[in-house]
């Protein structure tokens, strides 16, 4: 597979944001642009949890549904849900039905929620804390996109100390490409520029 598709608009992307319209807007869109708040970025640790194991795509298309049953993803809502709640978000097929990921949802909201409560933007200048240098030069090719760093590691051993959970040094390095603390497009893609 090619590193760069040209669109039916004449612009280059990164090939696997070029077939899917879904994936072609959250690629033109939202991956690798720099994203921050406390908000914003739960919301994408959350996502991300519930992604492992499973394509992006199947996450980008029920992602209405999280940020229903999760409240917008509002940190005292979310930490507000009781095993109820949690019961019944294992029957909604709007969403990722995994306990596991369920619970951990729930449980990071009560520790964001505790960590920016008198501190607010404390997750965010966390996250970003992690964030390498700029690269000095774009992505040739996928092959030369890591799927873990030390960063990501890092990170995912900080915010497990912090009691997190879904945070592995994998799904980190994923949180950080689509928040844009690394920019991973390849060369040839019009992102890039």
């Amino acid at each position: 597979m090619s590193s760069a598709i040209v669109g039916d608009d004449g612009l280059a992307r990164c090939a696997w944001g070029a077939a899917d319209p879904e994936y072609r807007r959250y690629h033109d869109e939202e991956w690798g642009v720099p994203l921050h708040g406390d908000l914003p970025l739960f919301e994408k640790m959350s996502l991300e949890g519930f992604q492992a194991g499973l394509s992006w795509i199947t996450i980008l298309r029920r992602r209405p549904g999280f940020r229903e049953v999760f409240h917008g993803f509002e940190l005292a809502a979310v930490a507000t849900m009781t095993p109820d709640d949690a019961d019944a978000l294992m029957q909604d097929a709007r969403i990722i039905r995994n306990r596991a990921k369920i619970e951990a949802t729930i449980g990071n909201a009560r520790i964001a929620l505790e960590m920016t409560k008198d501190d607010p933007g404390a997750l965010d200048r966390l996250m970003w804390s992690f964030a390498p240098p700029p690269r000095a030069a774009h992505p040739v090719d996928f092959s030369e996109v890591p799927a873990v760093t030390a960063e990501s590691t890092a990170m995912s051993k900080a915010l497990r100390k912090l009691g997190f959970r879904f945070v592995g040094p994998t799904t980190m390095y994923a949180l950080m490409q689509s928040s844009g603390m690394v920019d991973d497009h390849v060369a040839a893609c019009w992102r890039a520029s």
